[in-house]
């Protein structure tokens, strides 16, 4: 792999608010553990300036760091009147009514992956015929709130629920309106099916600093998009995954959690996974909140520290806490 150019860029290590301001040494190590282990950009902002860059501007998969967009506009549709997440999917889409389970189904639900629907990993093929159709018919697998099961079909029944609700205005259309505009980035990568409904789970493509935009939107108390009180949703996790809710993830089981490598939990079947008192890392802050991509992908955000460091990578192994502890300065001894 060709030696990634750094740029350093000098950091004057005062306390600024109520922030402390990171060691660039240990900003450097933490990037040096992420090139050893197949990553390929990083970024670290902290009070607005730039600790540490490398290779920024070089576009790169997302993955499921897609989700995180189409969350804001969720709540961003719920702030203007045009859906309450807390509303019965079966008040939009009639053929769930008779459903026992899908009737008591609720739109937040879908978004925190706690519906009950099974996850249907077949709808992220960009040949499905009518991803939506296909996610409506799914089977109900749990009970509503009782299980986590991340997957797209949920994601796909919420893109449904939306374009009912905007009419002649695409959900696409919304989203560049309504969020993506706001934050000076344009139309995206949605790997539309036959049917021209987009995947919301993945497929997005941005370089470093284009992702941390919507750090920057966690750090800003949900503006430009959506107020502090819509963006504290986030934050929350459920019954079913406390260290999840609204397409984020979350630190709040620190520091007596239990350290959990998220992205290999989610590789068995929904059954076999284990969320209960899940942590990223015991050393970070429990105000931590990440966005989590396959192969590697990190948003990390610690509204504490006013801090956004971003990973890119291409796969290989990775572990949460140790590029933490490294980048806070926390390795243990």
């Amino acid at each position: 792999m060709k030696r990634i150019a750094v740029v350093l860029l000098l950091f004057l290590a005062e306390r600024t608010g109520a922030s402390t301001s990171l060691d660039p040494n240990a900003v450097r190590a933490a990037a040096e553990y992420s090139a050893r282990h197949r990553g390929v950009s990083f970024l670290a902002i902290q009070n607005g300036r730039t600790l540490l860059e490398q290779d920024a501007k070089t576009p790169h998969k997302i993955y499921s760091g897609t989700k995180a967009f189409w969350n804001l506009a969720a709540l961003a549709a719920a702030e203007q009147g045009l859906l309450d997440l807390d509303a019965r999917v079966a008040n939009t889409i009639p053929s769930w009514r008779a459903d026992p389970r899908k009737s008591q189904v609720t739109i937040r639900q879908l978004r925190h992956f706690d519906s009950g629907i099974e996850p249907l990993f077949r709808l992220h093929e960009t040949q499905s015929g009518d991803r939506d159709a296909l996610a409506l018919r799914a089977r109900m697998v749990a009970e509503p709130a009782s299980a986590f099961i991340s997957g797209p079909a949920a994601l796909q029944v919420f893109h449904h629920v939306l374009k009912q609700k905007l009419g002649d205005q695409t959900p696409t259309h919304f989203l560049e309106r309504r969020v993506l505009h706001r934050l000076g980035l344009g139309r995206q990568r949605y790997l539309a099916d036959r049917a021209d409904n987009p995947l919301l789970a993945t497929g997005w493509i941005l370089t470093a600093s284009e992702w941390a935009k919507i750090g920057r939107v966690v750090l800003n108390n949900g503006a430009p998009v959506i107020s502090r009180q819509s963006l504290e949703q986030c934050w929350r996790g459920t019954a079913a995954n406390r260290a999840f809710s609204l397409g984020w993830w979350n630190n709040r089981a620190a520091p007596n959690g239990r350290e959990l490598d998220f992205e290999q939990m989610l590789m068995p079947k929904w059954p076999n996974q284990n969320w209960s008192d899940a942590c990223l890392c015991r050393d970070a802050p429990s105000d931590l909140v990440a966005s989590i991509g396959s192969e590697g992908q990190r948003l990390y955000v610690i509204p504490s520290l006013k801090l956004i460091v971003i990973r890119q990578a291409n796969g290989g192994s990775f572990s949460d806490a140790q590029f933490l502890r490294l980048l806070l300065g926390r390795e243990r001894r």
